[in-house]
């Protein structure tokens, strides 16, 4: 019986051998990840620095803007995916998240809540207080581990004073029977420019790296995806270099890692603009067994970036780019100042022969 909210996909293949058309049909679930652009709440952590998304503070950050906020994402997280798999992503990694509570905003959210959304979260050593989280629909995956991994960076003027930033989550578990593993990660951003906060995306790479290990030492065969805002190109050192993420499947080997937003980066397509130029700093990235060609359990068929018009900035200078929620000081009523990303893995329902 087939899971509810799955939907069965026909696609043709043609048989090399038989030169015969074959139909199947297929399970599609989507996985997707998106940077929600600070999703805070309303109320002072006295810990963190959080003062600005206040009502009292700089960007008067009251409950009516907060619940339009939540909304907007609640309903872009809803269509992700749904053209295909007519449903929401049956796993989406989130960064730029203050809290559980901002999570559960969005899972709670009418347009998010018959989906029964799980939620995967630690709360992480951030100064500003953001982290990363994970969603997951209960219907269609189950969890079977939780960890959160500390990434140890420290500041370039001073080797003794550490840099609090983003823990990198792990979450494994059974999508519809098979088991997966999903990092999320939200690297180090580039402030004080590219070069000099290099270093600090490479050591996130290197404990990405250090998990994706671990995890083929237990299992060869490990089903591994690891998505994120990454504050770095797919040809950028940390990604090509530490993770050796290659962007063409023929030269994916063993052990290796795949990366499909690469294609799309060199063709100039990208989830956020900065000085008339496109970035793409949201990827997911895989391993090699989901290239593999036996689709009795899951398989990567597609990827792609969720760009459409409304998610764009419709007028003025920044015309075409994602359009961000917070901008010059007030709040603009937009979204993100990032596009999310996905990718379809498809599983063989059954086999209608002609």
């Amino acid at each position: 019986m087939l899971l509810r909210n799955t939907l069965l996909v026909s696609l043709i293949f043609v048989s090399a051998f038989a030169k015969a058309q074959e139909k199947k049909t297929y399970k599609v679930q989507t996985l997707a990840f998106y940077n929600v652009e600070n999703l805070f709440d309303t109320e002072n952590d006295p810990i963190t620095y959080d003062d600005d998304r206040t009502p009292d503070g700089k960007d008067h950050w009251t409950e009516e803007i907060y619940a339009d906020k939540v909304s907007k994402m609640a309903r872009v997280i809803s269509e992700i995916g749904a053209d295909v798999a007519q449903n929401a992503p049956a796993i989406i990694g989130l960064a730029e998240i203050e809290n559980r509570k901002t999570v559960e905003a969005l899972a709670n959210d009418p347009a998010l809540l018959d989906k029964d959304y799980g939620i995967a979260h630690f709360d992480s050593p951030d100064r500003r207080g953001i982290d990363v989280a994970l969603l997951y629909q209960k219907s269609l995956f189950k969890p079977t581990d939780i960890s959160k991994h500390e990434l140890l960076i420290y500041d370039n003027n001073d080797a003794t004073k550490r840099v609090y930033t983003r823990d990198q989550l792990l979450v494994s578990g059974y999508l519809d029977g098979d088991m997966i593993h999903v990092i999320v990660n939200h690297w180090p951003s580039r402030s004080g420019g590219e070069a000099r906060s290099r270093k600090k995306r490479m050591d996130a790479a290197k404990l990405n790296m250090k998990i994706i290990d671990s995890l083929q030492s237990n299992d060869p065969y490990a089903k591994i995806i690891t998505m994120g805002d990454l504050n770095d190109d797919p040809t950028s050192p940390s990604v090509a270099k530490v993770l050796k993420a290659k962007g063409e499947k023929s030269k994916v080997k063993k052990g290796d890692l795949y990366n499909p937003m690469e294609s799309m980066f060199k063709k100039g397509i990208g989830t956020l603009a900065y000085r008339d130029g496109w970035n793409l700093f949201d990827q997911i990235i895989i391993t090699q067994p989901l290239l593999e060609d036996d689709y009795s359990s899951y398989r990567y068929y597609k990827s792609g970036i969720y760009n459409k018009n409304y998610l764009s900035n419709p007028r003025g200078r920044y015309k075409g780019y994602p359009y961000r929620s917070f901008a010059n000081g007030g709040y603009t009523g937009g979204y993100s100042d990032h596009f999310p990303v996905y990718v379809y893995l498809i599983k063989e329902a059954t086999t209608n022969p002609n």
